[in-house]
């Protein structure tokens, strides 16, 4: 781990290949030691990126590749990125899904994190996409309860249901790792379920993913200090 840096913030590298995501870490220096690669990115370089991060720059990595197929598939695919040494790795929530991929990572420290509900998604989303009726909070809270016990080491959920999940008996000991975070004055962009950094900490999140607001800024390391600064 990168010296001097607090590893509750995750940066998210959304930029477009392994190019410009070196130079944003680059950028970033010794102020961030955890960083996101996402799907985005995998066909541009995203898995040569994390391997460079995790070997030769001693950073954490979290792989967001929100896996979902049938079990036997699962398996093996997770079993592949598994041998990356990658600390992170997210598949949607549904308990089949996430029993495979806890089946595939055995024998390595690789975490698995289970997608509850996507923090762009709002009650009228769940709607289009036949969800069962409910509150968006309570279904959040019975999918991660549902994961957890089907062998998540965590969920990736909103901070305003981090609480909640925290709460849970099934939660005792495991990861809440919250996107849609956005510092005080930030945009808020294509996310509708947000909260502050320091919030998301208050209310039990472990770590929380950061992207636009840092990647954007003029001074992106003075930015990721900032919210480092302001989590307690």
């Amino acid at each position: 781990m990168t010296k001097h840096s607090d590893d509750r913030l995750i940066v998210a590298l959304d930029v477009p290949n392994l190019i410009q995501g070196m130079a944003l870490v680059d950028r970033l220096g010794d102020s961030v030691s955890f960083y996101k690669i996402g799907l985005g990115m995998l066909t541009g370089g995203g898995l040569a990126l994390a391997n460079e991060l995790k070997q030769e720059r001693g950073k954490r990595v979290f792989l967001d590749m929100k896996l979902f197929d049938i079990g036997a598939v699962i398996e093996a695919a997770v079993r592949g990125l598994a041998q990356y040494d990658l600390d992170f790795l997210t598949v949607h929530g549904d308990p089949q899904v996430v029993a495979a991929a806890a089946e595939g990572k055995a024998g390595s420290e690789m975490k698995i994190l289970a997608v509850t509900v996507l923090t762009s998604l709002d009650r009228a989303d769940l709607d289009a996409n036949l969800i069962k009726a409910g509150d968006i909070a309570q279904i959040t809270l019975e999918r991660a309860a549902r994961a957890l016990e089907a062998g998540a080491d965590g969920v990736i959920a909103s901070p305003q249901e981090a609480a909640l999940i925290r709460a849970l008996p099934q939660a005792r000991g495991k990861l809440i790792v919250t996107p849609g975070v956005r510092p005080a004055g930030a945009a808020q962009g294509d996310q509708k379920r947000i909260a502050t950094p320091a919030q998301a900490i208050a209310d039990g999140a472990d770590h929380i993913v950061v992207g636009r607001p840092i990647w954007q800024a003029d001074n992106p390391a003075a930015a990721a200090r900032a919210i480092v600064a302001g989590l307690g």
